[in-house]
Order: structure tokens, then C-alpha cells, then sequence
């Protein structure tokens, strides 16, 4: 029988969502293959006691204190968990202390994505299902996740006391979702390896000698691009990360494992790319503010130089970026005294900028700082222009301002494809075109 328009469009409309919606899948466990905390792969500031037989039916976590953040993470098995068709992440925690205690259920990305999670205070005894949405975006649309690129889901305490403590009763993947597709052109950040140094490897990288005043060695990060080769020169870029800060919509850890600027300015190819952390006198990686801000600008000069003469950096094409408290870092502790200064062919600050006061970063002494500066230009992403023009006066080069539309305080701008990162693309790919010498 022929079929006239309305009675297609009627069977259209009764098919329609089996042909797209995905088909329903029961609740799944994910922590199945866990069975002690000896499985666990970070745990910080908690005490972690497993009760039940495998699969794991309870974790409770134990704040032993002293912590601004305390948390464990339960890894992904061999292979990750398949959620490109889930819906959400969620847990049943229970405060079992006698105080009120704020918690976060944290689902954690890979390769540079953001992380997403839920967030509440739990009163003394209450339980709650905790849920992290897998499709969740940014305001301008831009995904968070990619679910088949979750390493851990970590719980987290806020400011816990000595004694409290959480009970976590389940770990599930529920609901549907239609199949995760990648966005266009959206980069992946290279995992951090304890290997020799090789092109196309991102690497933990110590000096040769310790300083004379450390008794530790710090690690930076670098990355040597794709086609590096022995003995060729190479522009620098020198990233520092944001602080240690945990809210509802941002997952920053302080450490310079999460940077990625240099990764998306550079797509991986052309530049060496060095993350650097914050340290104090004795050399200890500083999460939180500046540590001996002397210190750690001494240990970007030594790193900077040694990166020049190991592995081909050009002395004439080295850049400094940051995200946030990096940012500040650009002038805060990239223009502390003339011999740090003197580095620098440009600046790319995201997020925050020296003199906004900061920690101590009044506009008087950005102002002062910024007159060291030597090199020739400067690029802001997601800073406005007019508070950022008496530092703009002082450094007397050209200013490029760019708005990435994001809506949200993190750099995952720089791993899409978007108007803001192709001009920073382009005002680095300028600047270090401009002039280069031998290493």
C-alpha cells in the first residue's frame, strides 16, 4: 500500500527515538576491580579502609587532617571503563562523622581534558547520591570530557578535621547516552613518562647538578616536539600552572603535570615545550601561592639554560605562558630581576594577570616589574583590556587581547579549534619567526 506524507511522517514519529536513542543499559559497577587499598593510585590526607568482599562493597575514608584537600582515587582498570554511552557517574556517599563535612565526587579526565563533579556539604549521618554528568559543557557548548578518556574517579574533602570521615557505598556508571563523538580538530595532551628524553615524548627532566642551597631537585616537564633532532635550534616555551583549587566548575592541582598551553599554542610540533613548578628554599613543589618566589625564578633560569644547552632551545626565542596564578607568574616571577627578565621574547598570560593582587601582586610593583622587560611583544587570553593597561604601558610593546568565549576559569581553550587559539597560534608563530640564533 502507498504510503501518503502524513502516514510516513506518523511512523516516523513512533520509530524516530528507537532509531536514535541508544538502547537501555542496567547500572554498572566500576570499582569491581579493586579489593584493598594496595589497588588504590592516589590517595592523600585519609586513611582508606575497604570492608566487604570483592567486588568492593564499601570504602570508608578516615581524614587524618592537616590538609586544605584531602582525597583518594580509584583508578580505571586495565583498558578504562567503556563510557562512551553513559549518561553520568555516580556514588553513595555518607558522612559518618560528627561534624558537617564537604565532599566532591570527582570524575577525572585524561589527555588534558577538564574534569567534572558534584559537590555538597553533608551534615553529620547524611547519605547522598552523588552525580557526575559525562556530557556536561562549558556555557559556550564546548564538551568537558571525553568518556573514553577517564583515568580515576577521585573523592575528595574539603578542609577536613582529624576524625571525620566518609563512607563510600557505591560506584556506578548509569543511564544512556547516544555514542561520545569526538569534536573536530580538539587536541589530546601528551600523558607525563619517567623515560629518557626522545622526540615526540613528554618527560620528567632534573639538572644535571642540584643547586647549592637544595637539598631536593625538582622536577620541570618537558616536551620535545615531534620533529625535534639533535643539534637543530628551537624556540622555548616555559609554562608555570595555576594554584591548587577544587570547585564545582574547576580542577586545578597545582602542579605542573596539568599545564597545557604550550601543547595547544604549539599543536606538538616547531618548540620545546617546558611546564615548571613553584617551589620553596629547599626545593619542595609548591601548590599553593608562590612558595620563595627568589627560588623558583633561580630554577626557571637554571632550567631554561640547561634546556638551551642540552637539547637545542635558542636563547633568542624563549616565551613565557600561564593559566591563573601562572599568569600572574609572567611578571610576578618572570620579571623578579633583570637576569629572569632578560629570557623572555614574549608573554601570554590567561586568566589573571600580575597586579590584580594576587598574593601580594599589587599593580605599584607589577608596574615596576613590567619596565624589565626586554623582549617584543605580549598576548592576553580572557583578560580585560583596561585593567591590564597600566602593565601594558609599562612594558612599551605591542598588546594583543583575545576572548576565547569559554565561560569558564580553565585553558581547555587551547586544545580546541577556535578563533582565540588560531590568533595565538599565530601572534607565537610570528614572534619566534622574527629572529633566532644557534644554541
Amino acid at each position: 500500500m502507498k504510503q501518503t506524507p502524513h502516514v510516513a511522517a506518523a511512523v516516523l514519529a513512533l520509530l524516530g527515538p528507537l532509531l536514535v536513542e541508544p538502547c537501555a543499559l542496567a547500572n554498572e559497577s566500576l570499582w569491581g576491580h579493586l579489593s584493598d587499598a594496595a589497588d588504590l593510585q592516589d590517595v592523600r590526607g585519609v586513611a582508606v579502609e575497604f570492608a566487604g568482599p570483592p567486588p568492593v562493597r564499601r570504602i570508608t575514608l578516615h581524614a587524618t587532617g592537616g590538609q586544605s584537600y584531602a582525597w583518594v582515587s580509584l583508578p580505571a582498570p586495565p583498558g578504562g571503563w567503556d563510557l562512551a554511552t553513559r549518561r553520568a557517574v555516580e556514588a553513595v556517599l555518607t558522612n559518618i562523622g560528627e561534624d558537617p563535612l564537604e565532599a566532591m565526587l570527582w570524575v577525572v579526565a585524561d589527555a588534558g581534558w577538564e574534569c567534572i563533579a558534584d559537590v555538597a556539604v553533608l551534615p553529620p549521618g547524611e547519605s547522598r547520591t552523588f552525580s557526575c554528568a559525562l556530557r556536561k559543557t562549558f556555557p559556550d557548548g564546548t564538551p568537558k570530557l571525553d568518556p573514553t578518556r577517564v583515568r580515576a574517579v577521585q573523592i575528595m574533602l574539603k578542609n577536613p578535621k582529624p576524625g571525620q570521615a566518609i563512607e563510600i557505598a557505591e560506584l556506578t556508571a548509569v543511564g544512556d547516552a547516544l555514542q561520545w563523538m569526538r569534536p573536530p580538530g580538539r587536541l589530546d595532551v601528551p600523558a607525563v613518562e619517567d623515560r629518557p628524553p626522545m622526540a615526540g615524548r613528554r618527560f620528567f627532566h632534573r639538572l644535571d647538578e642540584p643547586r647549592h642551597d637544595s637539598t631536593t631537585q625538582p622536577a620541570a616537564i618537558l616536551w620535545l616536539p615531534r620533529d625535534w633532532q639533535p643539534k637543530a635550534a628551537y624556540p622555548v616555551i616555559i609554562e608555570y600552572p595555576g594554584n591548587i583549587f577544587f570547585t564545582a566548575d574547576c580542577y586545578s592541582t597545582g602542579q605542573p603535570e596539568q599545564c597545557v598551553i604550550g601543547y595547544g599554542m604549539t599543536r606538538g610540533v616547531g618548540a620545546i615545550w617546558v611546564s615548571l613548578p613553584f617551589v620553596d628554599a629547599a626545593g619542595h613543589v609548591i601548590e599553593n601561592g608562590w612558595g620563595d618566589p627568589d627560588a623558583t625564578a633561580a630554577f626557571c633560569v637554571d632550567v631554561v639554560e640547561d634546556v638551551c644547552q642540552r637539547f637545542g632551545g635558542d636563547r633568542s626565542r624563549v616565551v613565557l605562558t600561564g593559566f591563573s596564578r601562572g599568569a600572574i607568574a609572567c611578571g610576578f616571577i618572570g620579571l623578579r630581576d633583570d637576569r629572569i627578565a632578560a629570557l623572555w621574547k614574549g608573554l601570554h598570560c590567561c586568566q589573571h594577570f600580575d597586579g590584580d593582587g594576587w598574593n601580594g601582586a599589587t599593580l605599584e610593583d607589577a608596574v615596576e616589574r613590567a619596565r624589565r622587560f626586554r623582549g617584543t611583544s605580549v598576548f592576553h587570553t580572557d583578560n580585560p583590556a583596561a585593567s591590564v593597561k597600566p602593565i601594558g604601558d609599562a612594558l612599551r610593546v605591542p598588546v594583543e587581547f583575545a576572548s576565547s568565549g569559554l565561560g569558564g576559569h580553565s585553558c581547555a581553550m587551547f586544545l580546541d579549534d577556535r578563533e582565540s587559539t588560531r590568533r595565538l597560534r599565530e601572534w607565537f608563530s610570528d614572534l619566534v619567526e622574527s629572529g633566532s640564533a644557534a644554541p
